[in-house]
């Protein structure tokens, strides 16, 4: 084989295997007119206790400037939103996290965001428009949601974690968080230790 053909074979066997990776959960979740998310429908997985995988380790500076860390978390509940500013669905459910986050403050149950798209800047503005009362862990390096792959696949933005008091995975939601179906996880998880 000459090296013209060599090339192409190997450009092809890239090519092959980029597109078999794309979409990776095998529920059709695809990139939505090239706008940067990736598209899936709210399902939501849990996983009972004996089951869960973790505790996640997941820290980093937010986007004023202050160090976060779930573990200094442990023993409350939490839930992790992966989310950008210029991210429909991710704007369709701000408002119903920020009520969440609101209406459990002080019931031991924390939110954080995870952002690895946006600067400052744009992070800032959609925090100050949804008034949301909770901080976004600045994930430019990517690894965030690399701690979260070590436990629980993230293939769409949003994605949203339930996070157990021990710091293990309770539920995933693929796409927009239903209220109802967030709050019922919560709930469930909070329950756990009482």
């Amino acid at each position: 084989m000459n090296v013209r053909a060599r090339t192409l074979a190997a450009a092809l066997l890239v090519v092959g295997l980029l597109g078999a990776c794309s979409g990776g959960d095998g529920q059709g979740s695809n990139d939505v007119s090239n706008q940067g998310y990736v598209s899936s429908d709210g399902a939501i997985a849990t996983w009972p206790v004996g089951d869960r995988k973790g505790p996640v380790a997941l820290s980093g500076t937010d986007f004023a400037g202050k160090e976060q860390d779930v573990a200094d978390w442990l023993g409350d509940v939490v839930v992790v939103n992966t989310w950008y500013a210029n991210c429909p669905p991710c704007r369709a459910e701000a408002p119903d996290l920020v009520d969440l986050a609101n209406d459990y403050a002080g019931k031991g149950v924390h939110v954080i965001g995870l952002n690895g798209t946006d600067g400052a800047g744009d992070a800032e503005a959609f925090q100050r428009k949804f008034d949301v009362p909770y901080p976004s862990i600045d994930d430019s390096t990517g690894a965030g949601v690399a701690a979260l792959q070590g436990v629980v696949p993230i293939n769409a933005v949003p994605t949203t974690v339930v996070l157990d008091r021990e710091g293990k995975v309770a539920a995933r939601v693929l796409g927009i968080a239903d209220a109802s179906t967030l709050r019922g996880v919560v709930d469930d998880a909070l329950a756990e230790g009482s």
